[in-house]
């Protein structure tokens, strides 16, 4: 078992016996030029984690000098990196920009103190990611959140390996952003959220922030305009085009029901629709849908599918069938929810997000394979395991419950991706993704205290080598391991609950 505190679990380490390097003014950070921005971000992490300002040089350095030293050098699969320390330095060695910017992640989380100063233990790691997918998801519609928490959760999420954030930007409460070919829907579809609380929109140069920081943070964002259900707020903008609640309809009880024209701020889900087959609805989807893919540099544009339980079955197919077609001719790959598989003629190539449980239930493994079946590929994201909104213990003011009660630390990271839909091979899988849905979460404090430490978890689901594969990836190493990292999120100002389930060194 490995002691030292690396989350997710680097692909092959090493720990050597001799003495650790030490972490001095003295040090200095050298690369080469394609290594300037992973110099930035090692000189920032090392000042939160230890107060230390390392200095940069460009030039050689001598041989007395300790130096952790930063190359790309194109060597390896895409995102790998190779780390080695010993008393005399530090080298990491990325295969790319992405992978020396892991390499970095992992160096930080190595840095301990003692009575002695700070140090990094002697080690070699061999790293590279299992999946290519490795993706979290804010939901800003439930409750808004702004620029700053956005990239504030990305940088989290970052720091983990994670390289997606998948942005759900449009439900039933809120459309949150902004359209020049449909000014209406931030106009008059932007201000509620759930219980009354604020709404709010992205502009378009806000959008273009969010990306230009996830950038330079090696994600991908992937934004999500849900439909045919969770649009009752299109209906506050755009009347013609929505289908009146349909009371009864999956989980729409409680107070307040659903009104046409009226904004929702309840919580419930299944009750609204587009009005299907209808030419204002088809013009609608086109604009939102082409409009989106202009604003996004991103490969994907995920377009819901999920909960439209007041729609009839056989519309539902012939919508999500021409939204995929329609993403696909916009040149972007289409997600939706893993419902959409009972669409028969999908555009080729269309991802599904499977959202049902880590042993599935109704028929989402089906419609999970159907998608595989005509050429596309699968996300997991098996709510009783990695949907971080799920209450993390009875005790926890945030949260729900519906997927098969608290999901604890150890449920969260005890699952294997390969197990979940039976028939499915490794290369079925594009990656893990662990969602965030905000009907509790009001700000980044919220989100700290329901995504950590089981974020953690999904992000070792997601790099790591399968459950068993290799030492110290399975539950035991995990929770010591996770707990080693309590005084680098404390030194990065993450408000994180200190789970009973985990030994915290902070």
């Amino acid at each position: 078992m490995t002691s030292a505190p690396l989350v997710p679990l680097p692909a092959s380490v090493i720990h050597d016996d001799g003495a650790p390097f030490a972490l001095t003014p003295a040090v200095r950070i050298t690369g080469a030029t394609d290594a300037t921005d992973a110099t930035g971000i090692l000189h920032r992490l090392v000042l939160t984690r230890t107060g230390l300002h390392l200095a940069a040089v460009a030039g050689p350095t001598t041989d007395d000098d300790p130096v952790i030293e930063l190359a790309v050098d194109g060597a390896g699969p895409a995102e790998s990196y190779r780390l080695s320390v010993d008393e005399h330095g530090v080298s990491i060695r990325g295969a790319d920009a992405a992978g020396m910017f892991y390499g970095v992640q992992t160096l930080g989380q190595l840095i301990a103190g003692s009575d002695r100063g700070w140090t990094i233990p002697a080690v070699r790691i061999d790293d590279a990611p299992r999946f290519a997918y490795r993706g979290v998801m804010l939901d800003v519609a439930r409750h808004f959140h702004d620029v700053a928490t956005v990239t504030a959760y990305l940088e989290r999420a970052a720091s983990l390996k994670f390289n997606v954030l998948h942005l759900h930007l449009t439900d039933d409460q809120g459309w949150r952003l902004e359209l020049t070919r449909r000014p209406e829907l931030t106009a008059r579809a932007s201000a509620s959220a759930v219980g009354g609380a604020a709404g709010g929109f992205y502009s378009q140069a806000d959008y273009r922030a969010i990306i230009a920081h996830a950038a330079a943070h090696h994600m991908t964002v992937v934004p999500e305009f849900d439909m045919p259900g969770h649009t009752h707020a299109v209906g506050l903008a755009y009347p013609e085009v929505a289908a009146a609640p349909v009371l009864g309809a999956g989980d729409a009880a409680g107070d307040p029901q659903p009104v046409a024209g009226e904004a929702y701020t309840g919580m419930g889900v299944g009750f609204s629709s587009l009005r299907i087959g209808e030419s204002a609805t088809d013009a609608f989807v086109d604009d939102v849908l082409t409009e989106l893919a202009e604003l996004t540099p991103g490969p994907y544009l995920h377009f819901g599918g999920d909960e439209a339980h007041g729609t009839p079955a056989d519309e539902f197919a012939a919508f999500v069938a021409r939204a995929s077609r329609i993403v696909s001719q916009l040149g972007k790959t289409p997600i939706a929810w893993h419902e959409a598989g009972a669409a028969a003629d999908l555009a080729p190539g269309t991802i599904g997000q499977y959202w049902g449980f880590v042993s599935p239930t109704d028929g989402a493994d089906d419609r999970a394979r159907a998608i595989v079946a005509r050429g596309g590929r699968v996300i997991l994201s098996p709510a009783d395991a990695v949907y971080l909104d799920m209450k993390p213990d009875v005790s926890s003011r945030l949260g729900l419950t519906w997927a098969n009660g608290p999901t604890s630390l150890e449920r969260a990271y005890s699952w294997e991706p390969l197990d979940v839909v039976d028939g499915l091979v490794e290369s079925d899988i594009l990656g893990v993704e662990a969602p965030l849905w905000s009907e509790t979460v009001h700000d980044l404090d919220d989100i700290d205290a329901l995504a950590f430490p089981r974020i953690a978890a999904a992000a070792e689901a997601a790099w790591s080598p399968p459950s068993g594969a290799v030492a110290a990836r399975d539950w035991p190493a995990f929770r010591e391991r996770v707990g080693g990292l309590g005084a680098l999120w404390t030194t990065l100002g993450i408000r994180f609950p200190a789970s009973s389930e985990v030994s915290w060194t902070l």
